[in-house]
């Protein structure tokens, strides 16, 4: 037993825990979608209408790194930004539809810092990405006029989104405070 212990243990050890996407749900839309979370241990790319469906999706970028200067972000933390010294975790959430309308949410494990929504926000925060997705037409990214994501009030580890999919898609990232179950990386 003492053996079985010490090996479930190792294993474990070797096993990084990370903040993450808990779920997420569509509650009103004019498609066939749902949510999915992607597991970036299996490579795939992401932009240049790569999906083309009603999906809501997510996936986890870099964990709980400590910033070495501050971030910009366009919605959350009043001042507009994350500042150095703050432990983040990088969350990235999209629409990639050609034609669907939908009203969602997304949950993580941790509170939300702050979101990069507009391409060139999101461009300053690639060195959070650190994942073995392919990011295209990176220029293009951000949310399309008229679509809005929003931090729940009474929920803080709840980001809301409201968007309309048409070539190339709604693309954030989501910032959230340390995961206290994840290791430092």
């Amino acid at each position: 037993m003492r053996q079985f212990i010490a090996c479930l243990i190792a294993l474990l050890a070797t096993q990084p825990v990370t903040a993450q996407i808990l779920q997420g749900k569509i509650i009103r839309q004019s498609g066939d979608g749902r949510f999915v979370l992607l597991n970036t241990e299996t490579p795939f790319a992401v932009g240049e209408d790569t999906f083309d469906d009603d999906n809501l999706y997510g996936f986890d970028e870099d964990q709980n790194i400590t910033l070495v200067e501050p971030i910009r972000v366009d919605i959350g933390n009043e001042k507009g930004l994350i500042p150095a010294g703050t432990v983040v975790a990088s969350h990235y959430v999209f629409f990639d539809s050609l034609s669907g309308i939908h009203t969602g949410y997304v949950d993580f494990d941790a509170p939300i810092l702050g979101v990069a929504a507009f391409q060139d926000t999101m461009a300053a925060t690639d060195f959070l990405a650190d994942t073995g997705v392919t990011y295209l037409s990176t220029e293009l990214r951000g949310l399309e006029q008229g679509d809005y994501v929003w931090i729940d009030e009474n929920l803080p580890t709840r980001l809301w989104v409201y968007w309309a999919g048409s070539s190339p898609g709604d693309y954030i990232r989501v910032f959230t405070e340390e995961s206290k179950g994840a290791l430092l990386m």
